[in-house]
C-alpha cells in the first residue's frame, strides 16, 4: 500500500491569523485590564489544598501506606505558594489613564504620543504602568519612560532624553 499523495499547498493558501474572539485589530471601544487581584483566587484554592495534605499526613501518615512525608512537603509547598498568590494580588487602584497622567507630570513636557503596558516590579509582583511618553514636535525632540505603580499612582523612576531616533519624512520624494 502506497501513501497518499501529498497535497499541493501554495504559500498563498496558508495564513495565519487570530481567532475572531481575541483578533484585537477589530475591537472597537475601551479596553478594561483585568485587576491583578485575580490572583487571590488560586491562593485561597492553594490553601485549601494545603490543609487537606496537612489532615491527611497528621491523621493517615502511621495508618495508610498511601500517605507519607510527601503529603507534608507538599502541604508546606502549597501554603507557601498560597501566601505569596494571596500577597501579591494587589488591588489595581490606576487605570492607563491616570498613569498617563502622572507621566506627563513627571517628565514636565507636553506629551504628544504616548502608551502605557502593565508589567510587574519587585518579589510580590506589584502591578506597574510602563509609559513611554513622546514630545509634540513633528518629530518629536524629546521622549521619557515612566514607571507608575497602579497602586497607589506614585512616579517609581522616570527617564527623559532627547529623541536619539531619526525620523525621515514618509510619502513620495520630489
Amino acid at each position: 500500500m502506497s501513501p497518499p499523495d501529498p497535497v499541493d499547498v501554495s504559500v498563498d493558501d496558508v495564513r495565519d491569523e487570530l481567532p475572531d474572539d481575541i483578533n484585537a485589530a477589530e475591537f472597537v471601544g475601551a479596553y478594561r485590564f483585568p485587576d491583578n487581584s485575580r490572583r487571590r483566587i488560586p491562593g485561597y484554592i492553594y490553601l485549601v489544598l494545603a490543609l487537606g495534605c496537612l489532615a491527611l499526613y497528621l491523621t493517615s501518615a502511621d495508618s495508610s501506606p498511601l500517605v507519607n512525608g510527601g503529603f507534608a512537603w507538599a502541604a508546606a509547598l502549597l501554603g507557601f505558594a498560597g501566601v505569596v498568590s494571596i500577597t501579591s494580588g494587589w488591588r489595581m487602584n490606576v487605570d492607563e489613564k491616570e498613569a498617563l497622567v502622572e507621566a506627563q507630570q513627571a517628565i514636565g513636557f507636553p506629551v504628544g504620543h504616548a502608551s502605557a503596558q502593565q508589567v510587574w516590579h519587585g518579589i510580590r509582583s506589584r502591578p506597574t504602568w510602563r509609559v513611554l511618553c513622546y514630545s509634540t514636535e513633528e518629530p518629536p525632540e524629546r521622549r521619557g519612560l515612566v514607571l507608575v505603580d497602579a497602586v497607589d499612582g506614585r512616579v517609581i523612576q522616570h527617564l527623559v532624553e532627547d529623541n536619539p531616533e531619526q525620523w525621515r519624512p514618509t510619502g513620495p520624494t520630489v
